[in-house]
């Protein structure tokens, strides 16, 4: 077996075969809010990831990734957890997670305020409550907690790429605070 042919067999697409994918077909993705609840179940902060950018531009960034072929979608969010906030994050993902609005990112800006350049995806955002210690993984330079207020404050919120500033504030809505 080589290696393409495991890599596809799990799941993953080879360089050439996501960027053709891409050029003809919307891609499921998810995006996270993680956050953090006092014990009556109110918000009291929300984390924010820190970038990279491809173009070497640092940004705010929310938890975000594709959801891979025979996964199930609770299995992505937790992949995705668990990838940028490390292992011991301990995200609380219901049995059956509920979003609480869908994205659509489109590579031509202003379509929606989403904007990938790579894609039209699609993705279903949650909030996910975290209790454990995080620490930022992979390409996630730094993960920083605010309070409601400061993350809807302007110069946070145009820190966020891609129409993610927008996605934020919805979430805040959701959870009306």
């Amino acid at each position: 077996m080589t290696d393409a042919t495991t890599l596809t067999d799990a799941g993953w697409l080879s360089r050439e075969e996501m960027d053709s994918a891409r050029e003809r077909l919307p891609i499921l993705y998810v995006d996270a809010v993680p956050v953090r609840v006092d014990d009556h179940g109110v918000v009291t902060e929300i984390g924010l990831l820190l970038r990279a950018g491809e173009d070497g531009q640092i940004k705010r960034a929310l938890v975000s990734g594709r959801v891979l072929y025979h996964e199930r979608v609770r299995a992505a969010l937790l992949r995705h957890l668990e990838k940028d906030l490390g292992p011991l994050a301990l995200p609380r993902v219901p049995a059956s997670p509920q979003p609480f609005t869908i994205a659509e990112y489109f590579p031509t800006p202003g379509v929606t305020p989403f904007h990938d350049p790579r894609q039209h995806a699609v993705s279903l955002a949650y909030v996910v409550p975290v209790e454990g210690d995080c620490e930022p993984q992979q390409d996630a330079l730094e993960l920083t907690w605010f309070t409601p207020d400061e993350a809807r404050d302007p110069g946070v919120l145009a820190e966020l790429a891609n129409g993610q500033s927008h996605l934020l504030t919805q979430a805040l809505a959701h959870l009306g605070v």
